[in-house]
């Protein structure tokens, strides 16, 4: 898991387990280096052999995420609201309950946010992050030489958990990846008639590039949940929420059966960094470009939940 602050920086520089996170900001116009709550423990875990085992019998497994998260939901945890705050830099004017409100430092960390401070791209064509995030996007997931590193495949069946014929020919694919430090709460990306919320149990491994540029299968691996949404114009398509180490809760909130509107919330994850994956048909839709430059590079863009992500083709 990561916080997210950041720090300016020149530009990107090339990429290895053992490089910074760098993330360029859609906001501020600028590379920024990301400083990683908890990073000496993520390299030392993820990146030799014996950190690795700890990885294994301890960090993944749901008891260790279960036991962190009572912890953080103890009337108790209310102290580290304050500090944490402080320290990164979190905007208290955005949130819908007072910082002196919340009972347990979980219950802040699943806060909502005035209506006013994430407004939806009005555009009927606009796709929408759904996330305050770090994304990466590829227009056609199959053709990308890497994700996170070199020669890393996603494959969208296996993590869709597909039967046949159920996943798309050609996908486009965004990730975001979200830290400790941001809003929580995840959003209908275009909206459309949403399905059930299908949970496919895994592990919990860190969703942090630090660990993801060692092994992409940890997304397809780690407990997540699948939906599939039916769009008028872009059809079928997927939103999955992937917890991840210290994240064994990912709630939905939305109504399975209904029309969802795009920008309506539907669900959030309980303390820790997390991920969703956004899948379109590659056929349907346009990645924004700036989007996909910085992929390109290997730079996750941040960019807030509401804001364009994609244009739906004609």
């Amino acid at each position: 898991m990561d916080t997210g602050k950041s720090r300016p920086c020149e530009s990107a520089p090339p990429r290895s387990s053992r490089e910074p996170i760098i993330v360029f900001n859609r906001e501020t116009g600028q590379y920024e280096t990301e400083a990683v709550y908890g990073e000496k423990w993520l390299r030392r875990a993820y990146g030799n052999p014996l950190g690795r085992l700890c990885v294994w019998a301890i960090a993944k497994r749901a008891w260790f995420s279960r036991w962190y998260g009572r912890r953080m939901s103890t009337p108790r945890s209310r102290r580290r609201i304050a500090p944490f705050i402080e320290h990164y830099g979190v905007d208290a004017s955005e949130f819908a309950t007072p910082p002196g409100g919340f009972a347990s430092f979980n219950d802040f960390f699943t806060r909502a946010l005035r209506p006013d401070c994430r407004p939806v791209d009005p555009d009927p064509r606009a796709v929408i992050f759904p996330a305050d995030a770090r994304h990466l996007g590829f227009q056609d997931v199959e053709a990308v030489g890497g994700v996170y590193a070199k020669g890393q495949r996603l494959d969208i069946a296996a993590l869709l958990r597909a039967t046949s014929g159920e996943a798309p020919r050609r996908a486009s694919v965004v990730i975001s990846r979200l830290c400790p430090v941001d809003y929580h709460r995840f959003h209908f990306a275009v909206g459309g008639l949403a399905g059930e919320a299908r949970l496919i149990p895994g592990d919990l491994f860190s969703v942090s590039p630090i660990a993801l540029r060692r092994s992409l299968d940890y997304l397809i691996n780690n407990k997540r949940v699948v939906t599939e949404i039916v769009h008028p114009a872009l059809g079928r398509h997927w939103q999955i929420e992937i917890g991840a180490t210290n994240v064994g809760s990912i709630m939905q909130t939305y109504i399975p059966g209904n029309d969802a509107a795009k920008g309506a919330e539907k669900g959030y994850f309980a303390f820790g960094g997390s991920c969703v994956v956004t899948v379109l048909p590659a056929d349907r839709v346009a990645l924004a470009p700036d989007l996909l430059r910085h992929s390109a590079e290997g730079t996750e863009l941040y960019a807030r939940m509401g804001t364009p992500m994609a244009e739906l083709l004609p």
